[in-house]
């Protein structure tokens, strides 16, 4: 099954990425080992760092996206008289960290944004959770909404217009960096969101925003037709100025819902570290945008070793990322569960049980057993 063999292939690609990131003398004295990428977030900088802030109140636009109000060992050097913004002294100090690493430590941060609010997150709230799991989430919509590959709702448009007003603001008084590269999951709602997000911002002529859409940035591929994504076709017509990945699918290759297969948790955390020694390997950007979900940004700040930090819909975190390429022998194969059954109801269920799965008012249909995936431990 192609999804599975991409999975496959992913759990081997912080050995296979990794390589261009290193010179040619360096690989031939590794032959007998695998290189690999370990990711440290340096906390200390921004307020989401900090086990005191509230996910579920917090909103990234009211504070100058967490930045903290602090000094930095660069400041005399840069800023003598005190006249540099917070994130102009900030943006010094990363850059020094970068100028000061050795060739297998880089520095990055990583501007992490979810979508705004989509019609299948209006539909969950509306139904219920459990419901929506089992029943109205696989379906394309209700006859009045569709959700499958969800747009933004009035709602979800309104927090993409926030947080294109804060980075206006944030450009021009706040001088925060421009991001140098942008990315997006291809799932509607998010490359929507980036789109309204970015685009007609006062940006700097070599900072354009020309975004890149990648697939492993997508939502947990779930039963749920809003995890679908539309046709390489579809997505070039609804948004032309966005720019495909290489070896990006005309059809959506990786959803099973049609099968009640949804992806795993350890498949998804393999596919958020594949996708980070992607960007980190092949982009020498600083400064970089991720549009992409509350599952998938969950995944990243568990790969970079954040806090959990949940998002709620239009919200944002950054880290800063301390990224260093390691050598070690090759670990032994092991297998991980890709994708796995999901029951489904015939009918709204009665509840449904955590680990266990749904509680149907009829008789409910399971999927096949789950598909492993050998995979690099």
């Amino acid at each position: 099954m192609l999804a599975a063999s991409i999975f496959t292939l992913l759990s081997l690609s912080a050995t296979s990425l990794a390589w261009e990131w290193e010179d040619p003398e360096h690989r031939n004295q590794c032959q007998d080992h695998s290189p690999t990428i370990n990711y440290t977030t340096i906390g200390g900088f921004f307020v989401q760092d900090d086990p005191a802030t509230d996910p579920s109140t917090f909103d990234y636009t009211a504070v100058n996206y967490g930045l903290v109000n602090r000094s930095y060992p660069t400041d005399r050097e840069f800023d003598r008289y005190g006249r540099k913004t917070q994130w102009q002294r900030f943006e010094y100090y990363v850059d020094t960290l970068n100028r000061n690493a050795d060739k297998d430590t880089q520095y990055k941060v990583l501007f992490m944004a979810r979508h705004g609010e989509g019609f299948h997150n209006a539909a969950e709230s509306y139904y219920g959770t459990p419901a929506w799991n089992c029943y109205w989430g696989p379906l394309d919509g209700n006859g009045t909404v569709v959700w499958r590959d969800a747009r933004l709702t009035d709602a979800g448009l309104a927090q993409c217009t926030k947080a294109h007003s804060f980075w206006k603001n944030a450009l021009a008084v706040e001088k925060i960096p421009a991001p140098q590269t942008y990315y997006s999951s291809p799932l509607t709602r998010s490359s929507t969101t980036a789109n309204l997000t970015f685009n007609g911002l006062a940006l700097p002529r070599d900072r354009p925003f020309a975004p890149t859409i990648k697939e492993m940035l997508r939502e947990g591929i779930s039963i749920r037709s809003c995890d679908e994504r539309s046709t390489k076709t579809e997505i070039a017509a609804m948004l032309p100025g966005f720019r495909f990945e290489a070896g990006f699918t005309e059809t959506d290759e990786l959803w099973e819902g049609r099968e009640d297969k949804g992806e795993t948790n350890d498949a998804q955390l393999i596919r958020a570290k594949a996708v980070l020694d992607d960007i980190f390997t092949h982009d020498k950007s600083t400064w970089i945008s991720l549009t992409s979900h509350s599952g998938q940004i969950s995944n990243n700040l568990s790969v970079l070793g954040h806090r959990a930090f949940s998002l709620s819909t239009g919200q944002a975190i950054p880290a800063l990322v301390k990224a260093r390429r390691v050598v070690t022998r090759p670990s032994p194969t092991t297998t991980v569960v890709s994708f796995t059954s999901e029951a489904t109801c015939l009918a709204p269920p009665v509840t449904s049980i955590s680990g266990q799965g749904c509680v149907c008012s009829g008789a409910g249909s399971i999927a096949a057993a789950p598909t492993p995936t050998p995979t690099a431990a």
